[in-house]
């Protein structure tokens, strides 16, 4: 049962004939506890004339997939199996990070009759989203009161990762395709294979004249080459604890996944290898072996129910479980928050060895207004501040050069940044032949 706003003005108005028959001699208390009863009786009668609102099938239709940020639109479906029309009102009991509506839908149900309602959602969150029962609402024909039902009928949404970086994408498709071969510009070195003759052209490299096409086609002939495809890819993502903080909007893990899926649409596109790994104490997702088209749909899949652990990271394991994926990755990138010394002496003593046929790639999620503190110098509070900020930098840098002399590539950018840089170094190895 539940009482409507209309209850209240009702009850006021017992003021008008108590404060009358008052000044006629009768009591006021009297008078206005017979108010009350009245209010009691017609709430009665509200409730009982009321449909039923357990006389209702209530169903629903829910996409299983979402982008976070994009609008989704769910349909709950209601049936009414009494013999009374029903009038009153629904409410969808999604969690608020959903997005869902707060004002409850109208109803008006004919018996016999079925309904659909609208429920559109907006995911503010990553993940799993559930709504466990709908409330149904029937008022009665005096509008004063009704009676409620609950309906438990579980909903459930993945809200997958946002993609926003895959704006730079086709940009580097370009590139990449200049050096696949499909322009004038051609490269030859380590990592790079043959793949047609052409003639020369004033500017190219005489190193790459093939001597006897030369001959047999009577004019010179220049070897193209293109990098070579089949390389293992393999990207390890962190989700402990230094993953979980914010940058912005968002968390270091959101701008990680960022860049893993731009890597891994730009990689899969040149014809390399993909494996993704999500690694804090235990793998939270793997994938690997799934190449094409099913590729980002498998990795946004896996992505879409991890958040950061707070949990310090199991590197040795981390680098370990990459080794169950491929025996001789040819680029390792490592998407983490390495900015402190001392708390990334676990990294660094576990960090692989880097070689020629093997890159490493450690990239990291910087925050802006660090930046901005530093420069800041207006009070005695900025100056600490900025002092702060200056000896964070500092941390940061030393890590850089700990992983450099260990033989791999540090990368720092703010969440906006980082995915295309790391999809630029992906290319300029390509480019280089070391991929």
């Amino acid at each position: 049962m539940f009482v409507t706003a209309l209850l209240a003005p009702l009850i006021a108005l017992g003021v008008v004939p108590t404060a009358l028959l008052g000044a006629a001699g009768a009591s006021p208390w009297a008078v206005f506890g017979g108010w009350l009863l009245l209010c009691g009786l017609l709430v009665t009668i509200d409730v009982t004339t009321a449909a039923s609102p357990r006389s209702l099938i209530v169903t629903r239709s829910i996409p299983a997939r979402a982008r976070l940020g994009e609008p989704v639109q769910t349909t709950v479906a209601v049936q009414n199996i009494g013999s009374r029309a029903l009038r009153g009102q629904l409410r969808d009991a999604w969690q608020p990070t959903a997005g869902a509506p707060e004002e409850r839908a109208q109803l008006s149900i004919p018996a016999g009759e079925r309904r659909r309602v609208e429920v559109p959602l907006l995911p503010r969150r990553r993940g799993e989203l559930a709504a466990e029962f709908v409330m149904v609402r029937s008022r009665g024909p005096l509008g004063l009161a009704g009676r409620q039902a609950r309906h438990d009928v579980r909903g459930a949404l993945r809200v997958l990762p946002a993609f926003s970086s895959r704006k730079h994408l086709p940009s580097r498709l370009a590139r990449l395709r200049e050096l696949d071969g499909n322009t004038s510009i051609q490269v030859r070195g380590q990592g790079t294979e043959f793949d047609s003759l052409r003639e020369y052209v004033r500017g190219d490299d005489i190193r790459s004249i093939d001597w006897r096409a030369t001959a047999r086609a009577g004019t010179t002939m220049l070897r193209t080459w293109r990098p070579e495809r089949d390389r293992q890819v393999i990207i390890l993502i962190d989700t402990g604890r230094t993953a979980a903080a914010r940058v912005g909007d968002s968390t270091r893990l959101d701008a990680s996944l960022e860049a893993a899926l731009l890597l891994s649409a730009l990689a899969a596109r040149a014809g390399d290898h993909i494996n993704l790994l999500m690694y804090d104490r235990v793998a939270r997702a793997r994938v690997s072996g799934v190449e094409g088209a099913a590729l980002l749909p498998a990795l946004t899949d896996a992505m879409a129910p991890v958040h950061a652990r707070l949990v310090d990271t199991d590197w040795a394991g981390a680098f370990a479980a990459i080794r169950t994926l491929t025996t001789r990755p040819s680029l390792i990138v490592v998407l983490t928050a390495q900015d402190a010394a001392e708390t990334a002496r676990g990294f660094l003593g576990a960090f692989p060895i880097a070689s020629r046929a093997t890159t490493v790639l450690v990239g990291s999620v910087t925050d802006d207004a660090i930046g901005e503190l530093a420069r800041r110098r207006e009070s005695r509070a900025d100056v600490y501040l900025a002092a702060a900020a200056e000896q964070t930098m500092a941390d940061a840098q030393v890590v850089a050069d700990a992983i450099r002399r260990a033989g791999g590539e540090a990368i720092a950018a703010d969440p906006e940044q980082l995915p295309p840089r790391i999809a630029d170094r992906y290319l300029e190895l390509k480019a280089a032949g070391r991929l």
